[in-house]
């Protein structure tokens, strides 16, 4: 089966040509293609993109429309759907293969980031847990091309809490796997924001999602609360 990794892209300069020769280096032999979905980047994201080999789109800066537009354009058989501050596992074919093999037509990976820091070791424990409010996009997304398309796709009303969306969907009529390996994600949001502001700003958006709250409102309310760089 072919994989196409999908990852949207927002001035990524730093580290989409890493994330793509990781994919790169660890799927040697393997059916794959990397399409990086630009949200119109004022930095280098695209040019570096394209010098390590990626297919690019340019499309409107939104998370949820760009992934679903990266698919939109896959050949894949299955989707994988990563942020470019991610390293899957080395594994991460072999490992999707043989989840989607076992009965498994969506799931992720748990996560852990980069930095010993214990509080942030304490975040990545609970991914392995199967409640919604466990998951989110840092853990990376598989899915069959067919289930995705039978889900609706990413709700593009959303601009963040996308994941979620579709996992809740998800959740009521496919298994879904957690493969218990992880993807080493940026603890650049911590950068800027306290561990305790993040989990609030969290908390908040997570509640507001569970309540059906408008996506802009969820968006708007997050970001009143994290600072970004």
């Amino acid at each position: 089966m072919k994989i196409s990794v999908i990852i949207p892209t927002l001035n990524e300069a730093e580290n989409i040509g890493k994330l793509i020769k990781h994919l790169k280096l660890n799927a040697e032999g393997m059916r794959l293609e990397i399409i990086v979905v630009d949200g119109e980047s004022t930095d280098k994201t695209v040019e570096i993109a394209q010098t390590f080999g990626a297919t690019v789109f340019i499309a409107p800066k939104s998370r949820a429309k760009q992934m679903n537009f990266g698919a939109k354009n896959a050949q894949g058989e299955v989707l994988y759907f990563v942020h470019a501050d991610c390293l899957p596992p080395k594994t991460y074919i072999a490992d999707i293969q043989d989840a989607i093999s076992n009965g498994y037509p969506i799931g992720c990976f748990r996560y852990k980031f980069d930095s010993n820091s214990f509080l942030l070791k304490l975040n990545a424990y609970f991914n392995r847990f199967s409640p919604l409010w466990c998951r989110g996009g840092d853990e990376t997304l598989f899915v069959t091309k067919e289930v995705f398309n039978q889900l609706g796709s990413f709700d593009e009303n959303f601009c963040i809490m996308e994941e979620y969306a579709l996992i809740q969907k998800a959740y009521k009529n496919f298994r879904f796997k957690i493969i218990p390996k992880s993807a080493l994600v940026s603890a650049r949001k911590y950068a800027t924001n306290s561990w305790i502001r993040v989990q609030y700003a969290n908390f908040i958006a997570f509640s507001m999602f569970k309540k059906n709250v408008s996506p802009s409102e969820i968006a708007a309310r997050y970001k009143e609360i994290l600072t970004y760089r």
